[in-house]
């Protein structure tokens, strides 16, 4: 009888493990370049024919990221992301890049990227940044410089601030996803279409209502909606 407890609950912790790993298997072939023009409808991209697939397929110019980017905005930050949008030699191989800009003072606005980890590097200047835990949403965070390195674990919500008050920073970050998604917080709460009642976010902030058709209508102006 303890024989067969034991063989079901090694079973049952085989399942389990089987089932972490599942969502992310490993590719099942050298490459997978993305087909943007296939029709097929996949998790990710159809695999253009690797008989058709050269050198330029796995290259993306410096262009892309080698400069500083206009953060000329409210937020006074601006992402460059290097994904499968935009280099289709990526897909299926788990990795993304995006270079951040910032303003002095600017701000990179606490976010989650749903479907990845993200490593970051700071390229100059001196940032504050940081991440908040589920809940009971424990915050670390951090004053790194240039050279350092922070690690934003997958799906919490995180953020980063230039300190400097006249000079511009920047950092390249490592994503864990060819595609890792991006989820502003302040803009799905308050700027989502259609919107969320604002019985709902004022009863959820405790706070009137008032302030939140103001936040809304900001957001929505923002958004273009």
């Amino acid at each position: 009888m303890a024989s067969s407890s034991s063989m079901f609950i090694a079973a049952l912790l085989a399942l389990a493990s089987w089932q972490a790993i599942a969502f992310d298997p490993s590719p099942l072939q050298d490459f997978c370049v993305a087909d943007m023009k296939s029709p097929v409808q996949v998790n990710g991209f159809a695999c253009k024919d690797p008989m058709a697939v050269n050198s330029d397929d796995f290259f993306n110019p410096a262009r892309i990221i080698d400069q500083p980017r206009d953060t000329m905005n409210k937020v006074g930050s601006n992402v460059t992301n290097i994904n499968v949008m935009n280099f289709p030699g990526l897909n299926t191989l788990g990795i993304s890049l995006a270079r951040i800009d910032y303003a002095p003072l600017g701000v990179n606005p606490p976010h989650i990227h749903p479907r990845a980890t993200e490593l970051l590097t700071v390229l100059e200047g001196t940032l504050y940044l940081g991440f908040v835990t589920s809940n009971p949403n424990r915050l670390f965070s951090k004053v790194v410089k240039k050279g350092d390195v922070f690690v934003f674990p997958k799906a919490m919500i995180h953020f980063q601030m230039n300190l400097a008050h006249d000079k511009p920073a920047a950092a390249l970050s490592s994503l864990s996803s060819q595609n890792p998604g991006v989820i502003t917080i302040a803009n799905a709460v308050f700027g989502s279409n259609p919107p969320i009642s604002d019985d709902v976010l004022a009863r959820a902030f405790q706070v009137e209502k008032k302030l939140i058709d103001w936040l809304q209508s900001q957001f929505w102006e923002n958004n273009n909606y």
